[in-house]
């Protein structure tokens, strides 16, 4: 009985990874094609017909039971004997040498599409509808993605009978090694197209332009993205179209700054104004509405407005419209304003105020610099 994990030098034990490595490194050193000597021809032949077996787990299963498949050959198995060539190239090259499968499908699916709009603010607050022109690939109106003039056909391939594939005979060090590549007749479809349509030279598909209404939920802000099934390009040979993204982009407000799903806005007020309070105007997205600037209003205060602000854009609920104060105090004054001035600061007592000084806050990177030099 021969011993054929001696003649690859792996123990009984070995995986079926280790005994194809070492059948891998004795056959790249014994090859004819590499060593003509008669004796790595003879090694050869020995490491092959264990390959064979081992390699093969019905065949070595058996033979670890006693029962060796080349026992009864007489003068030794030679190269190639109950031994195929996709087995030596499966151990090479990780069954690099099998053929693919049939010819490939004409019809393929489109390229998916990213366009950008630009809306208003007003439109990301309620959500609206926005036309889109652009260019795109469309199905030939003359073939209607099927590649073929109207009246005309395909024919099966001459030249790969419809199999999309052709196969070669190449010499190498392993000696004669079949190739499988695609046919150059029909490009690996299988069949030829015998008169191609004259708009789209075959394809099924021509460039055009598309106009489109998108549909844009309320909540969106810049960068959001809607994805359009089946709106992008169409695919070649009439296949299926691609996704369409509509990437949102929002324009800047004259009056309104978005910050998440509130509205943030100032009023400059006169000092007294701030002082004595009043109504003011506003225009919302809502319409006019009325601030309520109470008195003694600071620089800085904030007026907040309920439910004025973008709506959330998986839900029904708004964010706040707030108004910040901007106190305007005069820079100039007339003789008569500065002396109704100075009469208000006497009844309140205010000719020599006493002044109130206090360290200025540090802000929120000054307080972290502490916090990590206090470690």
């Amino acid at each position: 009985m021969n011993d054929y994990y001696g003649d690859l030098g792996v123990a009984q034990t070995a995986s079926p990874e280790e005994i194809k490595r070492a059948y891998r490194k004795l056959a790249r050193k014994l090859h004819p094609d590499v060593n003509p000597s008669e004796e790595a021809s003879d090694q050869f032949k020995k490491v092959a017909q264990a390959y064979d077996v081992l390699g093969d787990a019905e065949k070595r299963r058996a033979y670890d039971m006693g029962s060796d498949p080349y026992a009864t050959a007489t003068g030794g198995a030679g190269y190639g004997q109950g031994f195929s060539f996709s087995d030596i190239m499966d151990a090479f090259f990780g069954g690099a040498g099998a053929a693919q499968g049939g010819p490939r499908s004409r019809m393929q699916r489109g390229q998916d599409a990213l366009i950008a709009v630009e809306i208003d603010l007003g439109t990301a607050v309620f959500g609206g509808a926005e036309e889109l022109t652009f260019d795109t690939a469309v199905s030939c109106s003359v073939c209607h993605g099927d590649g073929a003039r109207p009246g005309t056909g395909k024919h099966t391939c001459d030249i790969c009978h419809g199999s999309g594939q052709v196969q070669e005979v190449q010499r190498s060090f392993l000696g004669q090694v079949m190739t499988t590549r695609p046919c150059q007749a029909c490009r690996g479809f299988g069949e030829i197209i015998d008169d191609p349509c004259f708009n789209c030279s075959g394809e099924g598909r021509v460039r055009d332009r598309r106009t489109i209404t998108v549909k844009v939920p309320a909540g969106v802000d810049t960068g959001t993205r809607i994805q359009l099934s089946g709106e992008g390009e169409v695919g070649s040979g009439g296949g299926p179209a691609g996704d369409l993204y509509v990437e949102v982009r929002v324009r800047k407000h004259a009056t309104f700054q978005r910050r998440g799903d509130d509205l943030h806005c100032s009023v400059e007020l006169p000092m007294t104004a701030a002082a004595l309070g009043t109504t003011l105007p506003l225009e919302t997205f809502d319409g006019e509405r009325d601030v309520e600037i109470p008195q003694g209003t600071q620089p800085g205060d904030v007026i907040t407005l309920r439910g004025l602000g973008v709506t959330h854009l998986r839900s029904q609920v708004r964010g706040d419209l707030l108004v910040h104060a901007n106190v305007r105090v005069p820079t100039k004054l007339d003789p008569q304003q500065e002396e109704l001035l100075r009469l208000l600061a006497k009844e309140r007592g205010e000719e020599r105020p006493e002044a109130r000084f206090g360290r200025v806050e540090k802000g929120l990177f000054g307080k972290l610099r502490d916090a990590f030099q206090a470690k």
